[in-house]
């Protein structure tokens, strides 16, 4: 079992900037692809960005790419995910995801991914 506890949120402007951290006490962390999600009021879950059980491969979903930053510290057991140049459309919980790293992980697809925590909420205002 891995248990996974998301921090970082919060309520900011457009244009300014985010670190959400993903944090698990799991001994088995340092061997799981981790992935960040969100979703949106009245929209489906969809995948932002995931990193290799290294931190030596990342990767952000096609739509994501740009603004959004993974990494990892296995050392610390977190996986951050850094959002810049924020938008009232970057509104939602953003999730953290743990997976074995199966065929396709990198494209950020919830089926890859088993273990979930209980999201922290984004806000941007315009």
């Amino acid at each position: 079992q891995v248990q996974l506890v998301e921090s970082g949120g919060g309520s900011v402007q457009a244009g300014g900037s985010l670190r959400l951290s993903c944090v698990t006490s799991s001994v088995t962390f340092s061997t799981n692809c981790i992935a960040w999600f969100r979703q949106a009021p009245g929209k489906e879950r969809e995948g932002v960005a995931a990193v290799s059980p290294s931190g030596g491969r990342a990767y952000a979903a096609d739509s994501m790419k740009g603004r959004f930053a993974i990494s990892r510290d296995n050392a610390e057991n977190t996986v951050d995910l850094e959002i810049n140049s924020l938008k009232p459309a970057d509104t939602a919980l953003y999730y953290c995801a743990a997976g074995g790293c199966p065929f396709g992980w990198h494209l950020v697809q919830e089926s890859s991914y088993h273990y979930w925590g209980q999201g922290t909420q984004v806000t941007v205002s315009s």
